[in-house]
């Protein structure tokens, strides 16, 4: 079963298939599909959502190879504004969206650093692999800010097209040395 996450303004319930209908109302937009993997169809079909959740992420979670959460503000938790998962694939550990609304404002930020405490603390993975777009700046800096380091450039297929990618590796102990710097800092700033 897997649980729910919290952050400082964030509620982190599973993917259900319950949020087939938020989903195929705020994904659709070319400003989050863009950089995605070309896996995701484009146009995105009237049952895309229902169909991804059904038929992958609900079975690759039971599995046991993938977890996937939806990110809620706890001021407004009935609504949706992004997704989060984590995914034994190689090079591909970890994936995330957020409607364009909600970009720019630490959010993501802070859901990723409680799914990337899940896969060094919970299942106990020694690495996380991530590969972007060049041009996915704002996930680029996400793994800046958690520590990670680029690896490898390769050559990756999107939603938009064939572009060049980075690979951005961070290991538990870095992981864990930088989450420690950031809560001293938080704690020596109060």
């Amino acid at each position: 079963m897997l649980p729910s996450l919290e952050t400082p303004r964030l509620w982190l319930p599973p993917l259900t298939l319950a949020d087939a209908d938020q989903i195929q109302t705020v994904f659709p937009q070319w400003e989050i599909v863009k950089y995605l993997a070309a896996v995701v169809p484009w146009p995105y079909p009237a049952d895309a959502a229902f169909t991804f959740i059904r038929d992958i992420a609900i079975p690759a979670m039971e599995r046991g190879e993938e977890w996937d959460w939806t990110l809620r503000l706890k001021t407004d938790p009935d609504r949706l504004i992004g997704a989060i998962s984590l995914r034994r694939r190689p090079g591909h550990n970890r994936g995330f969206w957020i409607a364009p609304e909600w970009q720019r404002q630490g959010l993501m930020l802070e859901a990723a650093a409680a799914v990337t405490d899940y896969w060094f603390d919970v299942l106990g993975e020694p690495v996380m692999r991530t590969t972007k777009s060049v041009g996915n700046t704002g996930s680029r800096r996400i793994s800046e800010r958690q520590g990670a380091r680029l690896v490898a450039m390769v050559e990756g297929q999107y939603v938009c097209g064939t572009l060049p990618s980075e690979v951005w590796e961070i290991t538990a102990d870095e992981w864990h040395a930088a989450r420690d710097r950031e809560r001293k800092a938080r704690q020596a700033g109060q």
